[in-house]
């Protein structure tokens, strides 16, 4: 999201504004369930958990994201369950780091009690499915990311089809930035983000990474999720823990297209990244 030498791009996260004209932020990746794709619950127990945040915070993240029910199919996860995962989470993130706390939930109750504890980040893979979920993001003034989805959460979708997938995609993000302009979100609190593997085959997922310039153009913080996603190690032909090489390659080809915010594993790696493309794009 380069703005050709304007006044600088700020994006606020709870109290603290971000300048994003150059510098993209990185998200620490906090999961808070048994069955992540990824990490497979390696930092389930809470003190791993804990200990999992702080060498985030170490590493470089601007932000921390909580999750407590993966993406993709798998065993429910009722609303008891869920805040039981994520809400002394966020509290204790709050507590022990000055940092922005995100919570990764399609669920406004979630959000609300998330927010109540200090989270100020409202991180929505459905596309505001749920109507008051803005309304909820809204009374807290919380930043809110609205991701693309074909369908919806942890719903398979093996075989996705698009008209046109980039229009479709800049199409449904626009509605959702203005969905959250229109609940009364400021525009310095909405982020986008294409949602790379959801509802989109390996194919469609690197389309749009070439394509990032065409969704930052919308004018909003656009979020590159590619870290370690499954379109990387089926389209490099390896393993899911062997592609974080391939992950700071997609993340340089994201900044320079336009993206200022990383969803990370490899926090180092990222920051990294991140700070010289900083220094490429302000030099030129």
């Amino acid at each position: 999201m380069d703005n050709g030498g304007a006044e600088p791009v700020i994006l606020e996260l709870g109290d603290t504004p971000f300048d994003i004209t150059h510098r993209a932020l990185v998200m620490g990746i906090l999961n808070r369930t048994p069955d992540s794709f990824y990490d497979a619950g390696e930092y389930w127990e809470f003190d791993d958990f804990l200990r999992k945040a702080e060498s985030l915070v170490v590493q470089g993240a601007d932000f921390l994201d909580v999750g407590g029910v993966k993406a993709g199919p798998g065993d429910e996860v009722d609303l008891e369950e869920e805040l039981r995962r994520v809400v002394p989470a966020v509290e204790a993130l709050v507590e022990r780091f000055d940092l922005p706390v995100s919570i990764d939930t399609w669920n406004p109750d979630v959000l609300d009690a998330c927010c109540e504890k200090g989270a100020v980040i409202a991180n929505d893979i459905s596309g505001f499915e749920d109507p008051r979920y803005l309304e909820v993001a809204a009374k807290h003034d919380a930043s809110v990311i609205a991701t693309h989805i074909r369908i919806g959460p942890r719903v398979p979708d093996p075989e996705p089809h698009y008209d046109d997938l980039i229009s479709d995609v800049r199409a449904f993000l626009a509605d959702r930035a203005q969905m959250a302009l229109d609940a009364g979100i400021q525009r310095q609190r909405i982020i986008i983000d294409a949602g790379m593997d959801l509802g989109k085959n390996r194919y469609m997922s690197w389309d749009l990474l070439n394509r990032s310039e065409e969704l930052a153009l919308l004018g909003f913080p656009l979020l590159l999720s590619a870290s370690n996603k499954r379109f990387l190690f089926e389209l490099l032909e390896t393993e899911r823990h062997d592609i974080n090489e391939g992950s700071m390659a997609c993340h340089a080809v994201g900044i320079a297209k336009g993206c200022r915010i990383l969803r990370a594993h490899d926090v180092k790696g990222s920051r990294r990244v991140a700070d010289a493309m900083a220094e490429i794009l302000a030099a030129s």
